[in-house]
């Protein structure tokens, strides 16, 4: 079990909503792992209820479990970058959307944003992917984010090669592996075939 003691991770979610409750779990063992978490939502992660649970509960939940508030406008997101907020951000799941905004620069969203801000100290990105279209036109964004400086990923899969065969998704649990790489300036395995 890799010793997270004290890092500061920046953890955001954007709207890949048939995922929250494996990435709601993956934060409780970085918390297990003595990490301070940062919750930060897309406005669409933050707000919209679903087949998968009302958005409210998801950020009271998050809230509770991190000790703080969520980061979901762009004036709350903004102050990472100038105040050195954290040792890492994490962006999990990370939909298709945020990675097509975070290849092209564009940051008008809390997320996004904080993404930006994060990265202009020199600091780890960490993504995890979580997608129908990583395969398709999604692949671009990913293979020039794989290329970009001070951005990781966390280990992916085709979660429905039949069925969905364009989709991938992220292995929620190499998330302290990628995260602790990335702190380390390598990046683990991110694809699985």
């Amino acid at each position: 079990m890799e010793d997270l003691k004290g890092v500061k991770i920046g953890y955001a979610i954007c709207g890949s909503f048939c995922t929250f409750r494996r990435t709601i779990d993956e934060m409780k063992e970085l918390v297990k792992r003595g990490a301070e978490l940062f919750p930060i939502m897309s406005d669409n992660a933050y707000s919209l209820d679903t087949r998968f649970g009302k958005a409210a509960d998801f950020a009271a939940e998050i809230e509770a479990l991190c000790g703080r508030s969520v980061i979901h406008t762009i004036p709350e997101a903004e102050p990472i970058g100038p105040q050195k907020l954290l040792d890492v951000l994490v962006i999990s799941p990370c939909t298709g959307n945020t990675l097509a905004k975070l290849a092209s620069g564009v940051t008008d969203t809390a997320v996004a944003l904080a993404a930006k801000a994060h990265l202009r100290n020199a600091r780890p990105l960490v993504i995890g992917v979580s997608t129908n279209d990583a395969l398709a036109a999604a692949a671009k964004n990913i293979g020039m984010l794989m290329n970009c400086k001070n951005v990781y990923f966390i280990p992916m899969s085709q979660d429905d090669p039949v069925k969905k065969p364009n989709s991938m998704v992220v292995h929620f649990d190499k998330t302290p592996e990628a995260i602790q790489g990335a702190l380390d300036g390598k990046q683990v395995q991110p694809l699985y075939l």
